[in-house]
This record gives C-alpha cells, sequence and structure tokens, in this order.
C-alpha cells in the first residue's frame, strides 16, 4: 500500500491516528477511503463459499470496521497496521460463522482436510476447510506467533511482504522466511503429514 499521487495513504494514516485519540469525526471520513480495500478482502474470502452463503461483502465490510473502530478504538501505527487487524477481524467473523453453522449441520464436528499442494494455502472453499485453517493457525500461533501473524496479514489481509513487514516491524526477508516455513507447516497441520 505505497503512498499513491493522490495523497490518500498518509490521509488514511492521519485519520486512523486521529479516530485511535476518539475523534469520531476521523472515523466517520475513513471509512470510505479504507472502504475498496477492506471489500476487496472480504470479496476474495467470500467469493470462495459455498454458492447460496448469505453473507455479503458490504456486510462483511461493516462488521469488520464497527469491531475495528467500534467502542475499544486503539491507536493504529500505519495503514499496514489498520488493515493487518482488519485482517484479523474478517477471519474471526467467517470463522465464527463457519462453527455456527457446522454446529447446526453436524453438531460441530470439523475433519482434516488438504490443501492444494504441499507449501500452498488453498483458499477455503467450504466451512470445514476455513475451520481446518483457522484450528492449524492457532496451534502455529502457540508454537511461533510471529509465523501466524505473517499467515494473517498475507493471507487474510493481502498484504504484500513489504506491507506485512512494515505492519510487524520486521524485514521483508524475515517475512519471506516465515510465509515460506508457516505455509509448509499449515499444510502438514492440515493434511496430517508430520506437522507437530
Amino acid at each position: 500500500m505505497p503512498e499513491s499521487s493522490d495523497g490518500i495513504p498518509s490521509r488514511v494514516t492521519q485519520l486512523l491516528a486521529s479516530a485511535g485519540r476518539g475523534d469520531r469525526s476521523a472515523t466517520e471520513e475513513l471509512f470510505p477511503l479504507v472502504y475498496e480495500e477492506l471489500r476487496a478482502i472480504a470479496e476474495r474470502f467470500l467469493g470462495k463459499e459455498r454458492p447460496g452463503q448469505t453473507l455479503q461483502p458490504t456486510a462483511l465490510v461493516h462488521e469488520a470496521f464497527l469491531r475495528l473502530v467500534g467502542p475499544s478504538d486503539r491507536g493504529w501505527e500505519n495503514r499496514a497496521h489498520f488493515f493487518g487487524a482488519a485482517s484479523q477481524a474478517i477471519r474471526r467473523i467467517l470463522t465464527d460463522r463457519a462453527r455456527g453453522r457446522a454446529r447446526l449441520k453436524r453438531g460441530g464436528s470439523v475433519r482434516a482436510i488438504s490443501l492444494q499442494d504441499a507449501g500452498d494455502i488453498a483458499e477455503p472453499a467450504r466451512d470445514d476447510e476455513l475451520l481446518a485453517l483457522d484450528e492449524a493457525l492457532t496451534s502455529l500461533a502457540q508454537l511461533d506467533p510471529q509465523k501466524a501473524r505473517v499467515v494473517e496479514l498475507r493471507f487474510f489481509g493481502g498484504l504484500s511482504g513489504e506491507e506485512t513487514a512494515e505492519a510487524m516491524g520486521i524485514s521483508a526477508s524475515t517475512v519471506a522466511r516465515d510465509w515460506k516455513f508457516a505455509r509448509v507447516w499449515l499444510h502438514a497441520k492440515i493434511t496430517g503429514e508430520g506437522a507437530p
């Protein structure tokens, strides 16, 4: 999310700082500026869900935004930090919905599934795939929180390696190493092919 000639990224950063200090007018001005990026993240995941799903990208964006700037506003260091938190909020919303549907359909049982290829994280197309990925990511977070955060920012947030590095305050080469390790580890964990 590099600086553009129209200054929108720096304006977003300014508004995030103001919103974090409790400025409600900044929150109102912020939403239209971040809406399209949040919607793109939402569409990416909802487009992979089964036909007939009822959650629309607009509703997902609104719910995620309210979680981000609601009563518990916190300060945002920059755009990458905000969109990283947005990716986490979207992950939680989708996982909560998938868990709810699983409880209704199968009493909450979740079966392990495989990802496309070793080292790749497939787009979760069904509730059970999303839940398996969430469970594996939670396990990775217990083993190595930094690697789990890299996955969350890259996969759920759609951030580039450089944006992830900026959001986390680490080098791009560390992000690349963590991303590579995490993809292989998650694949092995989900498929049962050797991850702890």
